[in-house]
């Protein structure tokens, strides 16, 4: 159930926490796959990848 005290404002700012931290993972994931010598899709194959194994759990209680 949601928390109802839980503020338009709160959500917000756990989005944009969500959503930096997808940006990191995604540039993080396509650095590391162009390094190793992945063509340009293989490096974005390797930035979904990193944002498809953030733990999500772990983003919602460091925004809280």
């Amino acid at each position: 159930m949601e928390n109802m005290s839980e503020q338009p404002q709160d959500k917000m700012e756990m989005a944009e926490s969500i959503r930096q931290a997808c940006i990191e993972a995604a540039k993080d994931g396509f650095r590391d796959a162009s390094m190793s010598g992945l063509c340009a899709d293989g490096a974005m194959e390797a930035a979904v990848s990193a944002i498809q194994t953030l733990d999500l759990e772990k983003l919602i209680q460091n925004s809280e």
